[in-house]
């Protein structure tokens, strides 16, 4: 079996892809033209040559246009070239007393790798003296025929001989061979050829998915091999044969130093030897060589055509696979359907007659077409299979569909491309609408995508799919335009009423382009729409915003496309309006940010999951952390740490009672190991979208059509029994799967316990992965969607990425050395590192009269402390029974983290009835370790830490009220914390 068969066979296709920004590394930057200065006059006479040549670089889309620096005279051109980087020379034939040849000779001397072309007028006369010189020293003769396109010409034919071996021998850009021994004529042909590359070139590149990709496909274009006899012809052909797209030769030129009058029928038997499908175009002056060329079934042009510019253009459209791809009719030779991209190929492939794909896939048209767009990865693997590699005709089709299939997904991977609403493109995974800045978020959803190209992460697990989702991003001058048009500014910085604020935004109108590729998104996409926000400090790794600003979720209506279009714009409009909420402008003043410097991406993308009924949401939602504050042996703090929940994300990053492990022992889980522990420590309820269009309105509250659905309300499908155990209250066990008669719990027992999908090596792998390439800890978020076809692999979507900012700075502590009389708190929980001093405030919630009932008051009291600590530049402690951060009340206060944001050190105390574990993997969490805030958790009641509440109830308060008390102490609390090893502690300020 041949590996083409082997390849055929096993629908695995791994492109190889090229390096676009390393071909055409050299360049000319610098020419130095030599002259007299009357042929300068005779050059310039229509125009100053570097205007001429930047106008026509600027027409055919060209970079770096070079500089000419004159000389008149040879003693100036040593001078220059002495001081200045020069390039390339061009010479006149005389300049002084000196001919071109003679003064060549001396620049050789000593400058032996310096390029030098010699431009003549043409006339008999020169044609007979250049005959008679000695060119070895010469890189070209060119006529002057009076246009500035010869001096293009120039350039690029240096260039690419230049860049031949890196570009063609090693990244396989491909040539075309002509060959020409008369200097009027190539100096005639070669400015022609050219811009017919970049004019063709330049439509290529549409496949370009940005700016940016169009610019370097630009580099990827065919070169020009110059050969002026029959030696030089062989020789570029046979190094370089497996990278021509065609010939064009004389027919008449030199043989081993003697004119042959048939040399190029020579050449064609070569070439046709070696590759029965290559074009080859001859030409010539003599009229009669054209019945030659028929016999021999290769196109013919006269060089005497008036038309020969044109006839040259078609020719080289036609055969050298420039233009459409056109599908014959091998009979007839009739145009049956046409191919004007790599999308158009792959749906005409099923379309067309088995003969004319027979026909196409002989002729290794495939090849030569992708070819000629710089489509290189494709092009290879096709190059080389024959239609002998094939089973049958219909064989041959599914493997070039799949194949273009594949590699439309691929090319579209770690890419930010253009939204094209009036073109999209299935197979992008990420596209962007406007110009601007695409915001921290978004950026970080990029990087994922590249991250999974480069380390070929996307099918590495049997049976699983590893992607993000379907995203298309607003950039920030979406947000500026709307802001500026709408003169939004002045109410949104001044008012500090949130609904008011929103109602303007909702108000205003987006801009009309906007609304048109907002239109043609949602007729793109299957399911409901997640509205992010990507503002330009989100998930930076010095300036955190995890969790500020709103996101929202829309439904998608069926059939109603407007209305869909009405939810999605007011979505948009409120995450806008989010940055200038009061939570927002407390958080900038907190992280001494402006907030009219805020910057506002928007992301769009499909919600992972499936529907049940009027709920949407996916069975499996996680966070995961590379680093695990919280390590339980043989766990490492370096092994991660996991949150799961079934159904949304939100349910995790709000501090829901999410279950937690080690991607390293995934089958060893603290909340699963006992009944009891499982039945009051795993997930209540879970959070679903409400797909009724009633459900969704603009709103302060970006979870206002967001259920909150009990765990029992779940009915029992093939996709909950994944995730689900059940107790069985008669034995007082707990068993993996649904059963009647006992209580469902969600452990994701057949996850975890029973690998059905390998959820935790993918998460290891990932998060060690991430972490090396971004240089820091870092937390990721994701989602399963588990209901798939048959035979279709599970979906692991890789949501978003931010850096996790660690204290270097280390403290060891020893408890033992420590008398505990010196101490408010001591843990041996305790997150983050190092030093904390000039904190002279305790805000405490007081054991003796707590109640969970009352938490959300307390929390409103709370605020208001804070409010009055961020006024003052201060910053206090905060000790408090339960989970700092939870929307569930009963887990512990629900704040959100601008109520508490000049909290230095948060401390979680445990209560003799109330001990609830330490969360992890919520924004509660990142902006805790991102700001350096201390986290202490404490449970005394059962010897984990020590609490001093008596030494506070003694100190003299600021405030208090039934459940809080505001102490402040005259001399300043030391805080120290060990990181590496857990440990915290609070002193007492020093008497």
């Amino acid at each position: 079996m041949s590996k083409y068969r082997q390849l055929i066979e096993s629908k695995k296709y791994t492109f190889v892809d090229t390096s676009f920004d390393q071909l055409m590394k050299r360049r000319i930057y610098k020419v130095l033209l030599v002259c007299n200065t009357y042929d300068a006059f005779m050059l310039e006479e229509d125009g100053r040559i570097d205007e001429r040549i930047f106008n026509e670089y600027f027409s055919l889309n060209l970079r770096y246009p070079p500089v000419f620096i004159q000389a008149h005279s040879v003693l100036q051109a040593f001078k220059i070239l002495e001081d200045d980087a020069i390039d390339l020379i061009i010479t006149m034939l005389t300049v002084e007393d000196i001919n071109a040849f003679k003064l060549a000779r001396r620049v050789k001397d000593i400058y032996p790798n310096k390029p030098i072309v010699v431009l003549t007028p043409f006339s008999r006369e020169v044609s007979m003296w250049i005959e008679r010189e000695d060119l070895s020293v010469i890189d070209y003769v060119f006529c002057w025929l009076g246009n500035a396109d010869i001096l293009l010409a120039i350039i690029k034919l240096i260039e690419d001989k230049m860049n031949l071996r890196s570009d063609v021998e090693q990244s396989g850009v491909q040539a075309i061979l002509l060959v020409e021994d008369s200097i009027r004529y190539y100096s005639s042909y070669l400015p022609h050829i050219y811009k017919i590359i970049f004019q063709q070139s330049k439509r290529s590149v549409t496949e370009g998915l940005n700016e940016h990709q169009r610019m370097l496909l630009m580099r990827g274009r065919p070169k020009i091999l110059l050969a002026t006899n029959y030696t030089q012809a062989i020789e570029l052909f046979d190094k370089y044969k497996d990278n021509l797209i065609g010939v064009i030769s004389d027919i008449s030129f030199k043989v081993d130093g003697c004119k042959d009058v048939k040399a190029g029928v020579k050449l064609y038997n070569k070439v046709h030897k070696d590759d029965v499908h290559m074009p080859f175009l001859l030409q010539s002056s003599d009229s009669e060589n054209e019945n030659i060329a028929k016999k021999m079934g290769v196109g013919f042009i006269n060089k005497y055509s008036k038309t020969l510019s044109i006839e040259l253009r078609n020719y080289i459209i036609k055969y050298l696979a420039f233009g459409d791809f056109i599908f014959k009719n091998p009979a007839t030779g009739e145009e049956i359907y046409r191919a004007t991209d790599l999308k158009s190929l792959q749906e005409k492939v099923l379309k067309i007659p088995n003969e004319t794909l027979e026909y196409h896939i002989k002729h290794n048209d495939f090849s030569k077409w992708l070819n000629a767009r710089a489509l290189f990865p494709i092009a290879r693997m096709l190059k080389y299979i024959t239609y002998s590699d094939f089973l049958n005709i219909d064989e041959v089709r599914t493997f070039i569909y799949d194949l273009i299939d594949t590699y439309r997904q691929y090319r579209g991977r770690g890419v930010i491309a253009k939204f094209d609403g009036k073109n999209i493109d299935e197979y992008l995974n990420f596209s962007r609408i406007g110009d601007g800045s695409v915001g921290g978020k978004a950026r970080g959803l990029a990087y994922i995508d590249l991250i999974l190209k480069k380390y070929e992460l996307f099918d590495k697990w049997e049976g699983v799919k590893v992607t993000i989702p379907r995203t298309v991003v607003l950039s920030s001058d979406v947000f500026d335009e709307f802001m500026e048009t709408h003169n939004l500014y002045s109410i949104a910085l001044k008012s500090e009423n949130d609904q008011e604020i929103l109602n303007a935004f909702v108000e205003a109108r987006l801009p009309s382009m906007v609304l048109q590729d907002l239109y043609a998104f949602i007729a793109a996409i299957k399911g409901p729409i997640a509205v992010r926000s990507s503002s330009k400090l989100e998930d930076s790794h010095y300036q955190p915003f995890a969790g500020i600003y709103s996101t929202y979720m829309i439904p998608k209506i069926e059939n109603d496309t407007q209305l869909t279009l009405k939810f999605l714009t007011e979505a948009i409009k409120s995450v806008y309006a989010s940055v200038f909420f009061k939570s927002s402008k407390a958080y900038m003043t907190a992280t001494s940010n402006v907030i009219d410097e805020e910057k506002m991406g928007i992301i769009l993308q499909e919600v992972c999951g499936q529907q049940y009924k009027n709920l949407y949401y996916p069975v499996i939602s996680g966070v995961a952390r590379s680093i695990n504050f919280y390590p339980i042996a043989p766990e490492k703090p370096e092994d991660g740490i996991v949150s799961l929940a079934f159904g949304l994300g939100k349910y995790i990053v709000e501090g829901g009672q999410s279950l937690r492990f080690s991607p390293k022992y995934p089958k060893k889980i603290l909340q699963l190991s006992s009944p009891e522990m499982a039945l009051k420590d795993t997930q209540k309820y879970f959070y679903a979208l409400d797909l009724t269009p009633e459900s969704f309105k603009p709103s302060c509250d970006d979870g206002v059509n967001i259920a909150n659905v009990p765990i029992k309300e779940v009915e029992n499908g093939s996709s909950f029994k994944l995730v689900a155990s059940t107790y069985d209250y008669q034995n007082q066990v707990l068993r993996d799967g649904i059963y009647e008669g006992g209580k469902k719990l969600v452990t994701f027992a057949h996850v975890l316990q029973h690998n059905v999908i390998p959820l935790s090596n993918i998460l290891s792998e990932l998060l060690e992965i991430c972490q090396k390439e971004m240089g820091n800890p870092i937390e990721i978020e994701f989602a399963v969607d588990v209901d798939v076809p048959k035979d279709q692999p599970v979906i692991f979507n890789f949501l978003q990425i931010r850096p996790i900012v660690e204290n270097k700075e280390m403290v060891n502590l020893n408890l033992n050395d420590i008398p505990l009389e010196k101490t408010i708190i001591y843990s041996k929980s305790a997150l983050g590192n190092g030093i904390i001093q000039k904190i002279f405030d305790v805000v405490y919630v007081k054991p003796n009269t707590f109640n969970a009932a009352k938490n959300h008051k307390i929390a409103e009291v709370i605020e208001k402390i804070n409010d009055e600590f961020v006024k003052n530049g201060k910053n206090y402690i905060l000790i408090g029974p339960g989970r700092w951060g939870s929307s569930d009340p009963w887990l512990g206060i629900p704040v959100k983290w601008p109520q508490i944001s000049s909290a230095r050190l948060i401390v979680e105390s445990g209560l003799d009835n109330y001990r609830i574990d330490p969360s992890q993997g919520t924004h509660f969490f990142q902006n805790l370790t991102s700001f350096r805030v201390g986290y202490f958790t404490v449970n005394p009641y059962i010897k984990d830490g020590y609490y001093d509440v008596d030494f506070l109830a003694k100190q003299n308060c600021a405030y208090e009220n039934e459940y809080i008390r505001h102490v402040i102490f005259e001399k300043p609390l030391i805080i120290k914390i060990d990181g590496k090893n857990n440990l915290g502690i609070v002193y007492k300020p020093e008497e």
